[in-house]
């Protein structure tokens, strides 16, 4: 695999792509991750250590992918806040090509890395090192565009509606791109954004999500903003 490179201000990673699930041994006390469904159902791959990482349990993304999905007829997805990747890997299995993953701790870009070569699927996923917000404009300057994206930020983090403006005006949203937005339950992000319409929202305790459908303007244009 190669190794770590430097492309605008962030480390970049060749790797490759898969799926997981998690699930925690009650005997261990220790989180098992998985694949759920699709082409890597069944591969068991290594969890993020230490309580840093909030993970998606089972639930709530086969509720996402039963609202998004469940499967997917090629195109690229961005995991922003990836953590172990899980969305994202999810959403290869499913059907999505290509994948691009992004997280500003070592220790999860370790643990992508990891599952990544374990499954032997260097070649179909990019991952980033760095914060969010200069991956998307190191993105937009390379001119990529996204069907898929998620957002699970730290809960404390409740901007991702800015964030999802900034990557419109970027041009990193194909027509009708599907935003998956995982936040707290008691943050509540608007029905209607300008270029966005909700299409999904759901709670489950601690943990809401919120699904939008990305709408070009009437003209079809969407010039990419500069710096």
């Amino acid at each position: 695999m190669p190794g770590p490179s430097n492309f605008g201000g962030i480390v970049f990673i060749k790797s490759g792509r898969l799926c997981y699930d998690r699930r925690e041994s009650k005997a261990k006390g220790v989180m098992t991750v998985r694949v759920i469904a699709g082409a890597a159902k069944g591969r068991a791959l290594k969890a993020v250590p230490g309580k840093n990482t909030r993970p998606t349990t089972d639930k709530v993304k086969e509720a996402i992918f039963s609202m998004i999905g469940p499967y997917f007829d090629g195109g690229e997805a961005l995991d922003l806040f990836a953590g172990t990747g899980g969305l994202g890997l999810e959403a290869w299995s499913r059907g999505v090509e290509r994948v691009v993953f992004v997280d500003k701790d070592k220790l999860s870009i370790d643990v992508v890395r990891h599952n990544v070569k374990a499954a032997g699927a260097e070649d179909a996923s990019e991952i980033y090192r760095g914060e969010a917000e200069r991956a998307v404009k190191a993105l937009a300057k390379r001119g990529a565009s996204f069907r898929l994206v998620f957002l699970d930020p730290p809960y404390r983090m409740t901007n991702m509606d800015k964030l999802m403006a900034d990557m419109a005006s970027r041009g990193l949203l194909e027509r009708e791109a599907i935003v998956v937005v995982e936040h707290a339950s008691s943050v509540e992000y608007p029905e209607t954004m300008e270029r966005f319409a909700q299409m999904k929202h759901a709670k489950y305790g601690e943990t809401a999500v919120t699904i939008y459908r990305y709408e070009e303007p009437n003209d079809g244009t969407n010039e990419p903003a500069g710096e």
